[in-house]
């Protein structure tokens, strides 16, 4: 694959920061919240040729969080978790949905969809409206990390349809009692919600029903990047960009 040339980062970089601009946003919290299984829109808010999406997905606990950050510092992906972003919703002051969006999470129940593509479309927005990041240009691409995103088919659809396309999904595969160790560890200090065993249980059974079938949908498209989270966080990190490095995704300059 050649390098792309100076023109053509120019332009790619332009295109992105055109469709921030100029494409509608959808409202921060959409009016209706019965999730459609497909959409209506025929156009992607942003074109894959000038933004790259990886997704992100394993069961809680599986270290989502932690190989996300090793791969925004080395590769210069932008990183979007759409629980945080439902956390931040649930306690913005007048949050029209703040409170459904507590009991769901309490309950291990997974939020209307609509609710959840809207804030990562608007923040993918709000990223490439600030200009462009290292790693765009340098490789002439935005680069986003989603993860804990999409938990069931209907999201992915809707989310390719109305977002973006994506181009690959890590997977990070852990037994649920290690994964069991490590939430009620966390829960020790994290002050969250769900970080209680009747929760943990509850979102090990959403997952392994609701999400598995979205990393078997990609993997039969040869999308996904599956990759044991067992062991130390390097030597798991170290498989990742290996994974990473095969999709044509390159460390950002000064990394090796």
């Amino acid at each position: 694959m050649s390098a792309p040339t100076e023109k053509d980062q120019q332009q790619a970089q332009a295109e992105a920061q055109a469709q921030a601009a100029a494409a509608p946003a959808p409202p921060s919290i959409p009016p209706s919240l019965t999730p459609p299984l497909k959409s209506t829109n025929t156009t992607p808010r942003f074109s894959s040729s000038s933004v790259t999406v990886i997704f992100v997905l394993g069961g809680p606990g599986s270290g989502k969080g932690t190989q996300s950050a090793n791969l925004v510092h080395d590769y210069g992906f932008t990183h979007l978790s759409a629980g945080d972003l439902l956390r931040a919703e649930q306690d913005r002051a007048g949050s029209e949905y703040g409170e459904l969006i507590r009991d769901n999470i309490r309950e291990g129940i997974i939020v209307p969809m609509e609710i959840t593509v809207a804030l990562l479309s608007n923040a993918m927005a709000a990223s490439l409206a600030r200009g462009p990041s290292e790693a765009q240009a340098q490789s002439g691409k935005a680069r986003f990390l989603i993860d804990g995103f999409p938990r069931k088919m209907d999201q992915a659809v809707f989310f390719e349809e109305t977002v973006c396309l994506s181009t690959a999904t890590l997977f990070l595969e852990c037994p649920e009692d290690v994964m069991l160790e490590r939430l009620l560890k966390r829960g020790e200090t994290s002050g969250r919600d769900d970080d209680n065993i009747d929760s943990i249980r509850k979102r090990f059974r959403v997952f392994e029903e609701t999400s598995m079938p979205v990393v078997n949908h990609y993997e039969k498209e040869g999308k996904v990047m599956s990759v044991s989270s067992v062991g130390g966080k390097s030597e798991v990190y170290e498989v990742i960009r290996r994974e990473i490095e095969k999709r044509g995704i390159t460390p950002v300059r000064g990394e090796n």
